[in-house]
């Protein structure tokens, strides 16, 4: 599984030139699933988002959490980062779950997310979206399993 997250003071996405989520001050996670992913590691990267030190605290130092400052998260389901870019100038997607099994992995994680009491904006699966976003900083930080 692929996670890049970004801290945004807002944003959206938009199918067919209608807004199906969006957010204010928060954190935009963009997930990309891989053929080997599980239910493990799927709750291993959600607790990585959930947890890790984005927000700055009073002092302005990065060392507050999504769940320690209860900020917004918008999901966004993008296949791209799983394919293989190291040969050649054509993507791979080898590496990459099938279509099937990445919505069920997009569900799951979604489900492993809201089971920690916290609400979470999504992407559309499968749509041709359009994100929007300003990211706060910028800080952006890049996990993979």
């Amino acid at each position: 599984m692929k996670l890049l997250i970004q801290r945004v003071s807002t944003a959206s996405v938009e199918v067919d030139n209608q807004i199906v989520s969006s957010i204010q001050q928060g954190v935009m996670a963009l997930v990309g699933f891989d053929k080997h992913d599980n239910t493990q590691s799927l709750g291993s990267m959600a607790e990585k988002l959930l947890n890790f030190k984005i927000f700055n605290d009073h002092n302005g130092k990065i060392s507050k959490s999504i769940l320690e400052t209860n900020h917004q998260l918008l999901v966004v389901p993008q296949v791209t980062l799983s394919v293989e870019t190291k040969k050649g100038s054509k993507p791979s997607f080898s590496k990459a779950a099938d279509p099937k099994k990445s919505f069920h992995f997009f569900q799951e994680f979604i489900q492993i997310i809201k089971s920690k009491n916290l609400e979470c904006e999504i992407g559309s699966f499968g749509s041709d979206m359009s994100v929007r976003l300003i990211n706060d900083g910028p800080v952006t930080f890049w996990f993979e399993n």
